[in-house]
């Protein structure tokens, strides 16, 4: 019980939080979307981070480096913090600068304008929802699986051993945050997002170096932990059991932030353009210290002991082995703290999704195509919280089908963005981008997305790639990489096939 007397305290907190913050609420549509652009520097390194941080950054990568070792930080975690800077500097300064000029709350609102397109939204929003709704159904299996993995022969009486380990169902955990979380977006908004985000990102990262000193200290201290994996599982500690084109590909993945709907309307929250150097500056730092943690600890379950016995079999569940090292190698108090962190990032996540795709349904369909001035800001606030409970029933009710590994769905659903990248890229710094060229390039990514998607068993294949034949040998690669390629290509030939956009819209986007 007291695990599960410090989440609850915990999670009651955010409530708290959420409503307070909603009563600095201002009763507009904007405050609620974007907090009245009012967000500085510090609140906005948090919430960016917290943001991208999910479950598939802590459960998922600590599963995945049990499953491949080390070389999983290479993959993915050295790459996205460069790549992610990168990205809020080309991409967020210069959306931020538009948003305020032209007063855009979502992507399709830009792309609408820059295409010169009214009815892009009816392509580009469906696609949007898909794959945030991937994005969403990591957390909340995390977020289940956790609470699980800490509590497991804790209720023997009350929760089958053989079905839930006598732990909390992950389907009744996974309820529970998904209820929170909707209870604080629902009245907070924005500002409410932004303020939990800040005090989550904080708490899961604390507790994150705590998590990882005590369970490093339980293996007998770092030296101790990695030479168990040296003599046990030694292809653990290196690359090698990961084909060098496939890790090449990986790079791509980090690619796909600069497409996410709720960072983009994080972006457009900040204050000033100067609030993002220090999301610039300090975004990759940020990302190692919860990176390298995560990897290392995955990597050392693959050896660690308990009494002479190893913890984990080699089939054993991957998306279970953070949270049942915490529960195993932790005293209740400690578990209980380390539980609430590791929801905490999974939650930082989730708020902000949920808010986005509320606000794209509103503002980029109901709102657009009923008529601006149908609506009150009222209604608008009201239609917004509607469709996001809505989106969390949906997820939740996704979330109770036997789910593929955490990690490889993440990846899955960063392909999905990363393919939509060159749209936002093109539409910044072409202006030979065209609307037909923009429609080929949505078309491309998800077309492709889906066909890879089936033939991988829906993500049921974990070492699902594709063979790219360059100069008569073939390549293992990610799916991403075709992906990239089909949608950047179709975008680009289209473009220079059609009619370029008009003189007024390239003043407007592109101004001497």
């Amino acid at each position: 019980m007291t695990q599960l007397i410090i989440v609850g305290i915990y999670l009651a907190l955010l409530l708290a939080l959420g409503l307070f913050s909603s009563r600095l609420f201002r009763g507009t549509s904007q405050d609620y979307m974007l907090a009245s652009h009012s967000i500085g520097p510090v609140l906005l390194l948090m919430s960016l981070f917290g943001t991208t941080m999910t479950g598939f950054a802590l459960v998922g990568s600590t599963g995945e480096s049990f499953e491949h070792g080390i070389g999983v930080y290479g993959m993915l975690a050295s790459s996205s913090g460069i790549v992610h800077s990168l990205c809020f500097f080309l991409f967020g300064v210069k959306l931020w600068s538009l948003g305020r000029k032209h007063g855009y709350t979502t992507q399709i609102q830009f792309f609408r304008d820059r295409l010169e397109s009214d009815k892009i939204g009816l392509v580009l929003f469906p696609v949007l929802v898909i794959l945030v709704i991937t994005y969403l159904l990591m957390g909340v299996l995390a977020a289940g699986l956790t609470v699980n993995g800490v509590t497991r022969h804790a209720f023997p009486e009350i929760f089958s051993e053989e079905v839930f380990h006598g732990g909390v169902p992950p389907q009744l955990a996974s309820l529970v945050i998904c209820a929170v979380v909707l209870v604080y977006v629902f009245f907070g908004g924005m500002r409410g997002t932004a303020w939990a985000n800040t005090l989550q990102t904080g708490v899961f990262m604390v507790l994150g170096v705590v998590t990882f000193f005590v369970i490093s200290s339980k293996l007998g201290g770092l030296q101790a932990a990695s030479k168990a994996v040296l003599e046990h599982h030694p292809e653990k500690l290196t690359s090698s059991g990961i084909d060098r084109t496939v890790f090449l590909t990986y790079l791509l993945i980090p690619l796909s932030v600069g497409m996410f709907p709720h960072v983009f309307q994080h972006w457009l929250t900040a204050r000033s353009a100067s609030s993002f150097k220090l999301s610039v500056v300090a975004h990759p730092i940020f990302i190692m210290i919860v990176w390298v943690p995560c990897i290392l600890v995955g990597t050392w379950a693959t050896s660690a002991q308990i009494n002479g016995d190893f913890m984990f079999p080699p089939d054993f569940n991957a998306n279970a082995v953070l949270p049942v090292m915490v529960g195993k190698l932790s005293t209740p108090l400690l578990g209980g703290l380390l539980t609430a962190g590791i929801l905490a990032a999974i939650m930082s996540s989730l708020d902000s999704q949920f808010l986005c795709i509320g606000t794209m349904f509103t503002e980029d369909i109901a709102v657009h195509y009923g008529g601006k001035d149908r609506y009150s800001d009222q209604q608008i606030v009201k239609m917004a919280r509607m469709f996001i409970i809505g989106v969390v029933a949906v997820t939740y009710i996704l979330s109770l089908f036997d789910p593929p590994r955490i990690f490889d769905l993440g990846v899955w659903c960063f392909s999905g963005f990363t393919a939509l990248v060159p749209l936002v890229a093109a539409a910044l710094y072409w202006k030979r981008l065209t609307k037909a060229g923009g429609y080929a390039c949505i078309i491309a990514a998800i077309t492709s997305w889906s066909i890879l998607f089936w033939q991988s068993g829906f993500a049921a294949n974990p070492g699902y790639t594709v063979d790219l034949v360059l100069l008569k040998h073939a390549y293992k690669t990610l799916p991403v990489a075709t992906m990239l390629l089909c949608s950047t290509t179709a975008m680009i030939v289209v473009s220079l096939l059609t009619k370029p956009p008009s003189q007024a819209t390239l003043e407007k986007f592109f101004p001497e």
